[in-house]
């Protein structure tokens, strides 16, 4: 059995968490974002759970920390600046091996920029989300109900690895409503959390949940660890899908509401006589290297689709060791580029190969 609705983006993601077993939601108002945490105020309280807006987004950031910690499955929703602030609390859930889920529901940047769609937010999410040496997963849904799915898988991703997890969206996606179908699966059954700090009775050591080592050798010997635990998660959990690459010379590269686009793009080069495909990643981290490194032996080049000034060009270059052209293409700033725009960028481009 299954339920569909007609919802916006951001309370399909709420209810998406809901029904995935979140049942404390810690946050703070900021737009594109803010249905988010204002579905989770009237929601939470009717299932029993926790809603709690904070004095800040650090503090929603750090009351995430404590409440994975203790062995809950607990979230945080924010838009690019508070993002920022969250980064620090991130930090510390990777190094205290916490699984989490932040949602960030992207606006152009930097500063205080404006409130309108932006995928700027790339490298922060999959380079740099906090200081130190760490990665957390990253999920880029083109859809509104691939929120929803998504959702639900990154909430287990990151039991299973006892990380962070984050599901990077944008305004667009955010405030437009679509069709979404919520399966009806019972109620979650969760994983046991043997390491959380949820007390003991008796029956076992107690737990430390820390990201304080002082000995250099002791902290090496950790951060060594998870980065062969990402290792084993890039070997296995790449995302991504395709459309029309098994003959493109050109293939497009673009993640989240950019590929929506880029498909239009592609089908308009393709009733021109050009032959153009489509990849979207999925997972940003880990990238789908795999993917995009099997299309690079036939494809002639590559083209970078993206609503900010690059920010995933490098990454594509990596994935195919730079053996073919890469190309971009963007708008910034909250402008969301369009199919004709696109195809101008794929007809110039095939015409330099």
């Amino acid at each position: 059995m299954s339920e569909r609705f007609l919802m916006k983006g951001n309370e399909a993601l709420a209810e998406a968490a809901i029904r995935a077993g979140c049942k404390h939601f810690f946050g703070y108002p900021i737009t594109p974002q803010t249905e988010l945490a204002a579905y989770m105020s009237k929601r939470m309280p009717k299932i029993g759970g926790t809603y709690l807006q904070a004095e800040s987004e650090l503090a929603a950031a750090n009351m995430v920390l404590g409440a994975s910690a203790a062995g809950v499955r607990a979230m945080t929703s924010s838009s690019s600046p508070g993002i920022s602030l969250k980064t620090e609390a991130i930090s510390y859930m990777a190094g205290s091996d916490v699984p989490a889920l932040i949602i960030n529901v992207q606006r152009g940047g930097p500063g205080l920029g404006g409130i309108q769609p932006s995928q700027a937010d790339y490298w922060q999410a999959t380079k740099a989300t906090g200081h130190g040496d760490f990665q957390i997963l990253v999920f880029a849904p083109a859809t509104v109900q691939e929120m929803v799915d998504l959702v639900s898988d990154a909430f287990d991703m990151a039991d299973k690895y006892r990380m962070p997890a984050m599901i990077l969206a944008d305004g667009m996606l955010g405030q437009m409503m679509e069709p979404v179908e919520f399966k009806d699966e019972g109620e979650k059954v969760l994983p046991e959390r043997p390491w959380a700090a949820s007390g003991h009775q008796n029956k076992r050591k107690h737990n430390v949940v820390n990201s304080l080592y002082l000995t250099p050798q002791a902290l090496e010997s950790l951060v060594v660890e998870r980065f062969e635990r990402y290792e084993k998660i890039k070997a296995t959990e790449q995302r991504a899908s395709e459309y029309l690459t098994e003959d493109a010379d050109i293939i497009l590269v673009a993640f989240g509401a950019s590929a929506r686009v880029a498909h239009s793009a592609v089908d308009m080069a393709r009733a021109q006589g050009i032959k153009a495909g489509l990849i979207r990643p999925i997972t940003l981290w880990p990238f789908p290297t795999d993917c995009l490194k099997k299309a690079a032996k036939t494809a002639k080049g590559f083209l970078s689709v993206e609503m900010n000034m690059g920010q995933m060009v490098d990454d594509v270059k990596l994935a195919i060791d730079c053996s073919r052209p890469v190309e971009f293409f963007g708008r910034t700033g909250g402008v969301i580029p369009t199919p004709n725009e696109i195809l101008e960028k794929i007809i110039k481009f095939g015409g330099e190969l």
